[in-house]
């Protein structure tokens, strides 16, 4: 597991993620089905790509987002 806690932190674990995986951005891009300029930006830490859309590129590496220290949504009902 990675502790992220800025927009730098993200872009430089994905970006490391992909060269583990032998991926060029635009392979990368392809595979998650964002643009190029978009694995660029989110690459460089800028602070407001669409969560959405990094969701996507996480998911197309083969990871999953994780929330540690806040409460669990199924005691909150």
């Amino acid at each position: 597991m990675i502790n992220i806690q800025s927009t730098q932190q993200l872009g430089q674990a994905l970006r490391s993620a992909r060269k583990q995986f032998g991926l060029t951005q635009s392979e990368l891009a392809l595979a998650a089905g964002v643009g190029v300029r978009f694995i660029v930006d989110l690459e460089a830490g800028k602070p407001t790509v669409r969560l959405e859309t990094v969701m996507r590129v996480i998911e197309a590496l083969g990871g999953q987002v994780m929330l540690d220290g806040l409460p669990d949504i199924s005691e909150a009902q």
